[in-house]
């Protein structure tokens, strides 16, 4: 059986989630808890397999509460959200700080028919993921692990042309680090597939969420749209289309999924390679999955600078784990290390004179 606590201060709400998940017969409800200081308490208490989170509760919210659970009795959390704006701000919050997933309250609509069998479908899934402890201080930036720094890259024969960046399951927290700490000068664009849910009002709330948070414009990617003028920018994969790089212009295309995948970090790291070849870096970060192992192998067979997150700073060690298995990470390294190797690889900008 499969144990879940359930975190949601709507009575309604509560017990829609419980009959739901009480219609698998793999799925227990082993508690309730109506605040996010009962959840914490919950959860230490009853140590469940999962627990589904709501983030607008009352006193501890539902992302102080994650950072709680995952910093003293890390369990895998699925993030039960509205599409309200400020909500889904606070969503990818949760998610940077160690949820695991997010699934969408149902809508009062005909799509409320197959919500239930969703619900338990991202139960199931959560709870084979393995999750880390990981410390609030870390998280919100005001301790920094001091970690080793490997030895230095032998010097590319060009600067970085482009940056590609994959990931998956805690991606936003990791790609949040990742390019927290490349620095500003850093002139070289970065492309990015983060799996994500591919409603509007989550996917938008991904953009604007990584741009707040960043010091460098974020922006979905247009088709036809050049490379060249993305330098200085983050462009994401928009939800349900893979991107691509051809003859210096970026491509949006409906084929088929990768790895159940659209957008896949194949397809992107795959075109980087053919594209860029030895002036490329390909970064693979957390995930579920080998989405992006092949294509880590391609960048590095085509002389590209090649980095795997490494297990200890993973929600999941499952990509990047895939990757390190097929030889295709040259560094497997945290996202802050990644960023300190691409910063001595990458062009940079020459501040302006007053």
């Amino acid at each position: 059986m499969i144990r879940v606590l359930v975190v949601e201060d709507s009575l309604t709400m509560r017990h829609h989630l419980r009959a739901s998940l009480e219609r698998d017969p793999d799925l227990e409800v082993v508690g309730e808890a109506v605040d996010g200081q009962s959840a914490v308490e919950a959860c230490a208490r009853l140590r469940p397999d999962v627990v589904t989170m709501d983030i607008m509760l009352p006193g501890m919210n539902g992302l102080a509460a994650t950072e709680h659970i995952m910093a003293e009795t890390p369990t895998p959390i699925l993030v039960v959200s509205s599409a309200d704006r400020h909500e889904l701000f606070t969503t990818y919050d949760a998610l940077a700080a160690g949820a695991v997933d997010v699934l969408e309250k149902p809508h009062g609509d005909d799509s409320d028919a197959t919500w239930g069998q969703r619900l338990c479908y991202a139960v199931r899934l959560v709870s084979r993921i393995r999750v880390i402890t990981h410390p609030r201080a870390r998280l919100d930036g005001r301790r920094r692990e001091t970690l080793p720094v490997p030895a230095v890259l032998p010097e590319p024969s060009s600067p970085l042309s482009v940056i590609a960046v994959g990931a998956s399951t805690g991606g936003p927290g990791a790609i949040t680090q990742l390019l927290r700490a490349l620095p500003s000068s850093v002139d070289t664009p970065v492309l990015v597939v983060q799996h994500i849910a591919a409603s509007e009002p989550f996917a938008v709330a991904f953009s604007d969420w990584l741009g707040g948070n960043l010091d460098r414009p974020v922006a979905y990617a247009r088709d036809g749209q050049s490379l060249a003028a993305a330098t200085g920018r983050v462009v994401l994969a928009p939800p349900d289309r893979h991107l691509t790089v051809e003859h210096g212009v970026l491509r949006l295309g409906d084929g088929p999924p990768r790895h159940s995948c659209r957008p896949a970090v194949d397809n992107l790291f795959e075109s980087v390679a053919r594209e860029a070849g030895a002036t490329a870096a390909g970064c693979l970060l957390t995930g579920m999955g080998r989405d992006g192992a092949a294509g880590l192998l391609a960048l590095r067979r085509a002389g590209a600078v090649t980095f795997a997150q490494d297990e200890a700073s993973s929600i999941v060690y499952g990509m990047p784990r895939e990757a390190a298995l097929l030889g295709a990470a040259a560094h497997v390294l945290s996202p802050e290390q990644m960023a300190r190797r691409l910063a001595d690889l990458a062009p940079h900008r020459l501040a302006r004179r007053p």
